[in-house]
């Protein structure tokens, strides 16, 4: 059994072609879309359509809760602004009402069972918390209060934008000789003593999970532009703890047409700063908005209470990013044939 899992399209059409197309080469068994198929990019409706033409397994993830929930009490605080939230306002004038209707009928997890392999639990973050993210070099300690509840192994999980693979320990003692696994698994680090009763009250059966993030089609933060997904293999547990085997993928394609976008669909202008950081994002594949946040809270600036396009110049200004940006935007640099 092979899957295919994706994630984190964020309405860049372009790359869910790109990735369709290595999935025509793979022809996988199953396919899994884990969340965030809309916003901030311009293609969102056709995104949506392509989606619901492949039969595909969907999760929603947040960005599809801030199209839902906006305009009512759900909303997250200040969306009303459209000058931290003007890409979500050009995304509600925009959206089709069929795509909507989609999006609204998805669930927020799914539990997977093929025949004859081992369960696996799909959320965008973990379930019930659909903010929640994972890196690869995050430590165990970190990671096992927000997964201890999940009774499945096997954890497929997104949000980040990263491509993890990772095997997570918990150990009933603070000598990490006593796990079982230490031996083939010694590039671990110890993880910290946990309570051997999780806080809902279940005890579980298993100490080990096998934590995965297939990174992002559409939008992805390790320094590649190129669109990313997974395959799992559904293998031996000699071979596998978990029994699932994880293959990252990478396919470049050309980020020119949604780049344009950005201007010609007046995504730019409606958006303001925060479509300009995402623009940016898609230039460098880096995360070009927290490292914006970051700078603000360091250096005296809180963009939640002043002229956020005064913090955003002078940021600018100071770290030099648009120049950084610029040398990397395929719209501004002459590109190699």
């Amino acid at each position: 059994m092979r899957l295919a899992v994706l994630a984190d399209i964020h309405g860049n059409l372009p790359a869910l072609q790109a990735v369709q197309a290595e999935l025509e080469r793979l022809q996988p068994d199953f396919v899994i879309l884990n969340g965030d198929l809309i916003n901030p990019m311009p293609f969102n409706n056709g995104v949506v359509d392509r989606v619901r033409d492949a039969g595909w397994a969907v999760v929603r993830g947040n960005h599809e809760f801030y199209l839902l929930d906006y305009g009512t009490d759900r909303a997250p605080k200040g969306s009303h602004d459209s000058e931290r939230w003007g890409s979500l306002h050009w995304l509600v004038r925009r959206i089709g009402a069929e795509q909507a209707n989609f999006l609204a009928a998805l669930p927020d997890e799914l539990r997977l069972q093929f025949p004859g392999a081992q369960p696996i639990r799909a959320a965008h973050g973990v379930p019930g918390q659909n903010r929640v993210g994972f890196y690869q070099s995050m430590p165990m300690d970190k990671i096992i209060p927000a997964i201890e509840t999940i009774d499945e192994r096997n954890i497929i999980s997104a949000h980040t934008h990263v491509q993890v693979d990772r095997h997570i320990y918990k150990t009933q003692s603070q000598d990490p000789l006593t796990d079982p696994h230490e031996g083939r698994h010694a590039f671990e680090p110890p993880a910290a003593t946990m309570s051997d009763m999780p806080p809902d009250g279940k005890q579980r059966s298993h100490c080990h999970w096998h934590l995965m993030n297939p990174g992002s089609i559409g939008l992805p933060l390790n320094g590649d532009p190129s669109a990313q997904f997974a395959t799992m293999e559904s293998v031996p547990e000699s071979e596998q703890p978990g029994g699932w085997k994880v293959l990252h993928h990478r396919v470049p394609y050309d980020r020119g047409p949604v780049l344009e976008a950005f201007a010609t669909e007046g995504l730019l202008e409606a958006g303001g700063v925060i479509a300009q950081l995402f623009y940016w994002e898609l230039v460098t594949a880096e995360p070009e908005i927290i490292n914006y946040f970051r700078w603000c809270w360091a250096n005296g600036h809180d963009p939640d209470a002043e002229d956020i396009k005064h913090s955003f110049t002078a940021y600018s200004e100071a770290t030099g990013r648009n120049g950084y940006v610029d040398e990397r935007d395929p719209l501004k640099v002459p590109q190699s044939t």
